[in-house]
């Protein structure tokens, strides 16, 4: 093939794909790692050298194009990219992209200047993406760019077959030194006719040595990315642009050019007898300003959209969109935030009923990822309008409350770790006979394996007597402890104090001007209050007496304030140590009392009493008390000498407690008639 007819050499843009891991792994590095920063990124986009037989060729993106370094297919050639991403739609549809395009090739001019394109030619294959992602609906507006010089004209004057003017053994050598070089080598090189053949060179080992006098002795190669003998691609002009700045003395000259093309042959051996021979005419060197964005899909100058809901795995979209919100809050809001220690901490939640629903998906929504749920009932058709991680169906299968709660959770959320637990707790004045004996025992060793290995235990059970075992072992085992109860229309959520082994005693209240504060280690737990030990509150019940009947919107505000409470723990320095700040009428706020002891989310109260015929909270504070029936250090004692037998005897009969706690002896010394007696109604 012989052409002598003289005209304008003709380009072709490359087309671009990008593959769904791109987009995947920048919505990762979004939200870790930029933010809110509008951060550019070096990418890497590649090219396959060899084109396919069915379909046109493509520059292609993917979750790899955010390494450093270029790790392609050995026949890939490279091209440099950058992604600018903007931080609204206003921003990304106001750039100015004239000013944008020509910075890149400013930039570019740079490179060739400071002889970096000689080391590595690939960067003249240079692209970059402006987008703006919309990580909430995953809408990815983008736009890609090549930055060309315009108006750099070239005229051809002839065009063949390297076959026409190499002989087979010559293009064989060339094929050969090919594959040889690096890949960031490959886009352009030189090749030199010498003696009895010819030989290939990198840029920065020959170009230098090209002068008027020798110039019909090299061609000026290039890997051509256009799938066509009639046209070549675009970025050539990048290439006669650094040309002409090495070799100034080729403007307006004629000079030889290789558009190098690898192709198949039916053994499947690689050869370059279909590359094409041009002679060209080169311009003067000049200023130029730079063009090359994409047109999209409708052929117009404009970008594309990439609507990844339904392609990026759902189990990423799920994960990165829970995390979403709190990065955000993170970012705006709360930039100290520990999401880290949220989202590794164990809840381990006793009771899946109205309270047990609330608080897991509250700690959804914190980013918890273990939540274990325990529970003996099965679910029944009263339960799904109040308790939301139950349904009807669960309701006709009679399932496990704590099964379903934990297999429901995975539904709203696959990625949280939940499994349920079907248990009875052992209680206080609740009799333990022969057939039981060895149940209870198990009973009691599973909750106590459940306790060691969690880091947040949540009492939210219907009775008191129920939390009186849970209370004894997670005191003993150092856990944080968070208990909800609820009346008609009252609520109380409290934290436990939490005393190691190794904590020195101290004056429990701190008196300062104007407030109290109690130590975190002298803080009391739900059974401080009381002065008798719990019993059987089923026993002698009717049904609206065996049932916690409350106004609907109670178990939904109460198990809010338990995992805030809880969250607000985890913020702390000191922890479930945290000390706790009552009121006194000298002050208007808590938040006047003392500043250095809160956390980030603000204080953290010993207990939270809400009333809702009022809409009124108050918040208590109550000392460790040293006779109690669950935290004293004479029940812990006498827990950890005797073990199994002390529980069987309060099991049996509540007033061994009252017993092993001296309150017998203080019951004996007083006027009963004068103690106020709660009764268990008021708070289950």
């Amino acid at each position: 093939m012989c052409e002598k007819k003289v005209e304008e050499l003709t380009y072709v843009q490359l087309s671009t794909s990008i593959n769904p891991s791109f987009w995947n792994k920048f919505t990762e590095i979004k939200l870790e790692v930029d933010k809110l920063g509008e951060i550019e990124h070096h990418i890497w986009g590649y090219y396959n050298v060899i084109p396919q037989k069915h379909g046109i060729n493509l520059l292609e993106v993917d979750s790899t194009s955010f390494n450093e370094k270029f790790n392609g297919q050995n026949m890939y050639i490279p091209f440099h990219g950058k992604l600018i991403n903007k931080n609204t739609i206003e921003q990304f549809k106001e750039s100015n992209k004239t000013d944008l395009i020509n910075d890149e090739g400013k930039s570019l001019m740079e490179k060739i200047k400071n002889e970096l394109v000689l080391q590595d030619p690939s960067v003249l294959n240079n692209f970059f993406i402006l987008s703006f992602a919309d990580l909430k609906k995953y809408h990815y507006y983008y736009w890609f760019a090549f930055p060309v010089p315009r108006g750099l004209v070239v005229t051809k004057v002839a065009s063949n077959l390297i076959t026409e003017t190499f002989s087979e053994n010559e293009i064989q050598i060339l094929c050969s030194q090919f594959k040889e070089l690096d890949n960031n080598l490959r886009s352009y090189f030189l090749v030199e006719r010498i003696e009895n053949g010819c030989k290939l060179h990198t840029l920065q080992n020959k170009i230098k040595n090209v002068t008027l006098q020798n110039k019909n002795q090299f061609y000026f190669t290039f890997c051509n990315i256009a799938n066509t003998n009639i046209a070549v691609g675009s970025q050539l002009k990048n290439y006669i642009t650094m040309i002409l700045y090495y070799c100034p003395f080729l403007q307006g000259q004629i000079a030889n050019f290789i558009a190098f093309t690898l192709s198949r042959r039916d053994d499947f051996s690689v050869t370059c007898d279909k590359s094409i021979i041009y002679e060209l005419k080169l311009p003067s060197q000049e200023d130029y300003t730079w063009v090359g964005w994409e047109k999209n899909e409708r052929d117009r100058m404009g970008p594309r959209l990439a609507n990844m809901k339904n392609t990026l795995d759902p189990y990423m979209l799920a994960e990165n969109s829970v995390d979403l919100n709190l990065k955000l809050m993170k970012w705006r809001v709360l930039p100290n935030i520990n999401l880290e220690k949220i989202k590794e901490t164990k809840c381990l939640l006793l009771g899946s009923g109205t309270l047990g629903c609330s608080v897991a998906r509250t700690l959804l929504a914190w980013g918890v990822r273990t939540i274990t749920f325990v529970d003996n009932s099965t679910v029944s058709f009263s339960n799904p309008v109040r308790q939301s991680l139950f349904t009807y169906l669960d309701s006709v299968q009679m399932k496990p409350k704590a099964l379903a709660a934990a297999e429901n959770l995975k539904m709203i959320f696959p990625g949280v770790k939940s499994q349920g637990v079907q248990l009875s707790i052992p209680m206080p004045g609740h009799t333990v006979g022969e057939s039981l004996l060895e149940q209870t025992k198990e009973n009691v060793a599973k909750l106590r394996e459940l306790i060691d290995e969690h880091d947040i235990v949540f009492l939210l059970m219907d009775s008191r007597e129920s939390r009186w075992l849970p209370t004894l072992l997670a005191n003993y085992s150092h856990k944080i402890t968070i208990n909800a109860a609820l009346g008609f229309d009252t609520y109380l959520v409290m934290r436990h104090g939490l005393r190691d082994a190794g904590d020195a005693r101290s004056d429990p209240v701190n008196h300062r001007e104007g407030f109290k504060c109690i130590n975190g280690t002298e803080l009391g737990c739900y059974f401080c209050n009381d002065v008798t030990a719990p019993g059987n509150s089923m026993k002698d019940r009717t049904l609206d007496q065996q049932c916690t009947v409350t106004r609907p919107g109670v178990s939904q505000i109460a198990g809010a304030l338990a995992v805030e409470l809880a969250i607000s723990i985890l913020q702390h320095k000191d922890g479930a140590k945290a000390p706790a700040f009552y009121k006194s009428p000298q002050i208007t706020s808590i938040q006047d009392a003392d500043s250095e002891n809160e956390c980030l989310l603000g204080i953290i109260p010993h207990s939270i009493r809400g009333f809702l015929s009022s809409f009124e909270h108050i918040l208590p504070a109550t000392e460790k008390y040293k006779h109690c029936i669950a935290c004293s250090d004479m029940v812990l004692k006498e827990y950890s000498e005797n073990g199994m037998d002390f529980l069987l005897k309060v099991f049996n009969s509540s007033k061994y407690l009252e017993d092993v706690t001296q309150l017998t002896e203080i019951f004996n010394d007083i006027d009963l008639e004068d103690v106020l007696e709660f009764s268990d109604e008021d708070f289950q």
